[in-house]
């Protein structure tokens, strides 16, 4: 009998910022994950890397500003590093947690690159802010060198493209490694942003939003369910404000007239339930669960949360 499959997508909450609290985070992280296992799914994880790619960037922009002899590091590279070394504290957490109940199965994070049109029209209006706090003579700098800057009311910063992933480069490796019931690590922060160019990929300059990347990874693998741990135990109605209401249950049909509706935030909850509504489309089968990582090594996810199908 076929195994069913789950895509676990981690966000910022479920992986702190520092590195040690990204130990600890990766620690609680893989207690959720290994719950899902020890239901028989077979599973892939993708995760979130806002705050860790955004302190490489910064770090290699000072670095290069100190040793201008040495080369710029790209987009590209600084998600490809963010993946490194936040595959390597979750595989090394979950193998942990899994030896600890007595189950034994290999995990692997896969370096994930990621398709995107470069047509897209994110491309001509950038909006993803990244990167240190500048001064206006650098941002000037940056600009020259055909970057995008931003002014805040810190001061100026770098923002690119957040276009939508088109396909995923690794697909085959990452359902080589599922048949063969590994658990995989992959599309870490939306995968590395890549533009197809006849047999080459060029690195773009641009992120992916986490979790158009985990939809689109749980569709090419065929997930049966998409789970997206967030920073809130359910999605809400009018968030925030007095009369908020939990949702329990929602349908697609539902979800898109509350998203008419403007319901939900940019940003925050509307990536998540955009995502939900293209991974379910039209089938009766799959479903999304949005939820919150329990703050405790003794809690469980997916204890409640918001489920949405079609």
């Amino acid at each position: 009998m076929r195994k069913k499959k789950i895509v676990i997508a981690l966000g910022h909450d479920a992986l702190g910022t520092t590195l040690p609290e990204q130990k600890l985070a990766a620690r609680k992280a893989a207690k959720a994950v290994v719950d899902f296992i020890k239901d028989d799914y077979q599973v892939v994880v993708s995760h979130s890397n806002g705050p860790q790619v955004g302190m490489i960037h910064t770090a290699m922009a000072e670095f290069c500003r100190i040793y201008p002899e040495y080369t710029a590091t790209p987009m590209s590279v600084c998600s490809a590093m963010s993946q490194g070394y936040i595959g390597y504290d979750l595989q090394n957490a979950i193998r942990t947690e899994l030896l600890n109940r007595g189950i034994y199965k290999p995990v692997s994070t896969i370096l994930t690159q990621v398709t995107v049109d470069p047509y897209d029209d994110a491309f001509y209006h950038p909006s993803k802010v990244i990167g240190r706090v500048m001064t206006e003579e650098e941002a000037e700098a940056e600009e020259k060198k055909g970057n995008h800057v931003v002014k805040t009311g810190e001061g100026y910063r770098r923002i690119v493209a957040a276009p939508k992933p088109v396909d995923v480069v690794e697909i085959d490796a990452i359902r080589a490694l599922l048949a063969a019931d590994q658990i995989v690590i992959a599309c870490g922060g939306g995968g590395i942003p890549v533009l197809a160019q006849n047999h080459k990929l060029q690195g773009a300059s641009a992120v992916i939003e986490k979790d158009s990347a985990a939809e689109k990874l749980a569709e090419l693998i065929e997930a049966d369910r998409l789970v997206i741990l967030t920073g809130v135990e359910k999605v809400c109605l009018n968030f925030g404000k007095e009369n908020e209401q939990p949702l329990e249950e929602l349908t697609v049909a539902q979800a898109r007239q509350y998203m008419a509706d403007g319901q939900f935030e940019a940003g925050t909850m509307l990536p998540k339930i955009e995502a939900a509504v293209e991974f379910i489309g039209n089938s009766a089968v799959r479903s999304v669960l949005i939820t919150k990582l329990g703050m405790s090594d003794e809690d469980s996810v997916g204890i409640s949360g918001t489920v949405i199908h079609k």
